[in-house]
């Protein structure tokens, strides 16, 4: 009976996306049009669910800082490491709804792994900032531009870390034989 195969293949995922209240999930390529349809999705779905204006500027504007860092970053792409407009880099972005009403928004994508001890030291001083530090740093770097070697303003992680409500968490998988995985956690 093949529609008791799919149930039982993909059943335990869609029960385990609705137990987790995951409100959106994504895996696979992104692009600066499928990150646009993404963000008007998230937008509409958070405002029918009538979550407080402050928390829907927050978590989607942590969300485009995330899926731009995929689009910028991801090892795993289908354009030419040297194409700067028109990217389309793999990985994976969810929101899920806390019990708290509050919102969990996680990350994965393949990095290069020379990337992964600036990124980590990066991150780790981000955790040990405080807010203050944070919008201080946001602010520094409005005015003295992009770090070398972004391909974007470099406000990114600082945006995602001042809008967060506690220190952002995050991981590499340097274990699964590709490229490093980065795991990106923040409480919104």
């Amino acid at each position: 009976m093949p529609s008791l195969m799919i149930a039982d293949k993909y059943g335990p995922f869609f029960d385990s996306a609705r137990q987790y209240q995951v409100i959106f999930y994504y895996v696979g390529y992104f692009s600066q049009h499928i990150v646009a349809a993404m963000a008007d999705a998230v937008k509409l779905q958070l405002e029918v669910a009538d979550v407080a204006a402050p928390t829907r500027r927050k978590l989607f504007s942590s969300f485009v800082e995330i899926a731009q860092n995929i689009i910028h970053y991801s090892a795993d792409s289908l354009t030419p490491p040297s194409q700067d407009n028109g990217e389309l880099r793999h990985g994976s972005v969810c929101i899920r709804r806390e019990t708290d009403g509050s919102f969990m928004l996680l990350c994965a994508n393949p990095i290069d792994s020379l990337m992964v001890e600036n990124l980590r030291m990066k991150l780790s001083a981000l955790r040990n900032m405080t807010l203050e530090e944070i919008k201080q740093a946001y602010r520094q770097t409005l005015r003295g531009g992009p770090p070398e070697g972004s391909k974007g303003a470099g406000l990114g992680f600082l945006t995602v870390a001042r809008d967060a409500k506690e220190p952002l968490e995050f991981d590499f998988d340097t274990e699964s034989g590709g490229s490093p995985v980065l795991y990106l956690k923040a409480a919104i």
